[in-house]
């Protein structure tokens, strides 16, 4: 992967940018995001934050060998701090870390999405967190995508600006992927399910603690959601 080839998930990423878009890229990495965008001529200017020197460090290397000094800038900030206002970004992308983590990013740094009508988020895990977040800070989903790359299943998370209210399944499973039901939402959906009901059938082996009930309880109802949502007629203990 470099600037001019993205991975499958970060071109997923990139196709959720619109035309004429000042982003910024918070985590960023190698910049291959903004500096990829740029060179198409999809953005007017980018933003590459990382928190880290050496990432950082190798944006800015990024953004010098492709020659976008002028348009592309790494900056070393913590999450959101990454965005001045004089930068006018309307659209941030967040790819490549866990849903609690790109939520906590969001609220810490909320101040600075004054002017941001666009969320392009890319969690590897737990996508729930940030519905969660979206829903109680003004964010509507506006699409949804998920993906198998290289054995790994990631989900990307399209918000605007917006009222939307959810309920337990569009949270876990989110609206537009349960609607659409791809190959990778089945294969990420069975693969938890099967995960849960072996933690299950351990948790009921090995201890009768009622301080576990709850736990268990809460695995009973994922077990059942997902199987409700797959509609495959699956024993639900098994």
């Amino acid at each position: 992967m470099n600037a001019k080839r993205l991975s499958g998930r970060l071109a997923a990423v990139a196709a959720y940018v619109d035309e004429g878009a000042s982003l910024a890229d918070i985590g960023s990495d190698h910049a291959y995001l903004p500096c990829h965008l740029a060179l198409s001529g999809k953005i007017l200017k980018g933003i590459a934050g990382e928190v880290a020197a050496g990432p950082y460090e190798s944006a800015v290397q990024t953004i010098h060998e492709a020659g976008l000094g002028e348009k592309v800038q790494a900056r070393l900030a913590d999450g959101l701090a990454a965005i001045r206002p004089e930068d006018r970004i309307d659209t941030v992308s967040i790819a490549g870390m866990g849903g609690p983590l790109i939520a906590s990013i969001l609220e810490n740094g909320k101040e600075r999405l004054e002017g941001v009508s666009r969320l392009i988020l890319q969690p590897n895990i737990n996508a729930r967190s940030i519905r969660e977040w979206g829903m109680a800070n003004g964010w509507v989903l506006a699409a949804e995508e998920i993906l198998k790359e290289d054995g790994k299943i990631y989900e990307v998370l399209v918000l605007e600006r917006g009222e939307a209210v959810y309920g337990e399944k569009e949270l876990l499973f989110g609206p537009f992927l349960m609607t659409g039901q791809n190959e990778a939402f089945r294969e990420k959906w069975e693969r938890e399910r099967k995960s849960w009901q072996a933690i299950l059938r351990q948790m009921e082996q090995s201890s009768r603690d009622e301080e576990i009930s709850d736990r268990k309880e809460g695995l009973r109802q994922a077990i059942h959601l997902v199987t409700e949502v797959l509609g495959d007629g699956t024993n639900e203990g098994k």
